[in-house]
């Protein structure tokens, strides 16, 4: 297993109807790196790992399975009608404003254009091709809770008996 792909500690996956397509439009749009591929005597894809800064994505084609899944199915947002139940966020290297123009030239539709949030970074949204939400970030300063808390009038902290829920 030399050159098989690292293990990582969660591997977010997400479904399309067309992955190949998927995984071409997420290296030209996003910068996503194919690190493996699995592929039937068909072509068609079994499994696949991407990854962005040594954080790995797999990308898979839809699924429906009751033996493993009970009545669950995996679906693209497109299949969904366009609904959404997570959003993948990524942590740019370098410049969110020039990754937002990659991505629109690339066909993303941005929901978000570049702003700096209350919590130190600046961020855009993007929905891919098949309605996949996605949050780019770059850092642009350290902010403590209570700054946040000021500018925000919520309540942050780190566990559940603290905020009293």
């Amino acid at each position: 297993m030399a050159d098989a792909p690292p293990r990582p500690v969660f591997t977010p996956t997400l479904y399309y109807r067309d992955p190949i397509a998927a995984i071409r439009w997420l290296e030209q749009a996003f910068g996503f790196e194919l690190e493996a591929l699995v592929t039937d005597a068909q072509g068609k894809l079994g499994h696949s790992q991407m990854s962005y800064r040594g954080a790995v994505i797999a990308v898979h084609g839809e699924f429906s399975s009751p033996e493993l899944l009970g009545p669950a199915e995996m679906k693209s947002p497109a299949s969904l009608a366009h609904g959404a139940s997570q959003f993948v966020r990524v942590a740019v290297e370098g410049d969110v404003d020039a990754h937002c123009a990659r991505a629109r030239a690339a066909g993303a539709r941005i929901t978000q254009e570049p702003i700096n949030e209350f919590y130190g970074e600046r961020i855009y949204r993007a929905l891919d091709p098949e309605g996949h939400v996605w949050v780019f970030t770059q850092p642009i300063a350290e902010v403590s809770f209570a700054e946040m808390e000021k500018a925000t009038g919520l309540k942050f902290s780190t566990s559940l008996e603290e905020a009293g829920a």
